[in-house]
């Protein structure tokens, strides 16, 4: 069997340019323009429900094979409540409505913290720590 990555922070560091990169393409081609306005608000969810569900896709395909299992089970449990509560509101603007503004910048701060890579680097640096207090236990 072909190994893709020789060890586990070829791994990582491939997991991070990957959300990296996605990260960007979102910025630069979705948000940061002017015609996103032009964009029916219906789209505008979808558009931003795949980049969150892609970004925790590559979160999860690099993490799990990592052998500090704690750490995917740590970003299943920030996207997948996060993601909940995103989707409750965006379900809510479909159904009944327009939500107030604050309720909008409440989810898009919750959906820009899944889609950028601090999490993904948190999580790295928490698990090098950690790597090495053990090591000296």
């Amino acid at each position: 069997m072909l190994r893709l990555y020789k060890s586990n922070q070829q791994r990582y560091l491939a997991g991070l340019s990957l959300i990296v990169l996605i990260y960007c393409l979102f910025y630069l081609l979705f948000a940061d323009r002017g015609e996103t306005i032009l964009i029916p608000r219906k789209c505008r969810h979808v558009i931003k429900f795949l980049t969150t569900l892609i970004v925790y896709l590559v979160g999860t395909s690099h993490l799990g094979k990592q052998q500090n299992f704690w750490m995917l089970y740590l970003w299943h449990m920030v996207h997948i409540s996060l993601l909940s509560a995103i989707t409750c509101i965006g379900l809510y603007d479909w159904i009944f409505g327009m939500v107030s503004y604050q309720v909008k910048e409440i989810a898009a701060s919750m959906q820009e913290f899944l889609i950028s890579p601090m999490l993904y680097i948190a999580m790295g640096i928490l698990n090098k720590c950690l790597v090495i207090t053990s090591d000296k236990i």
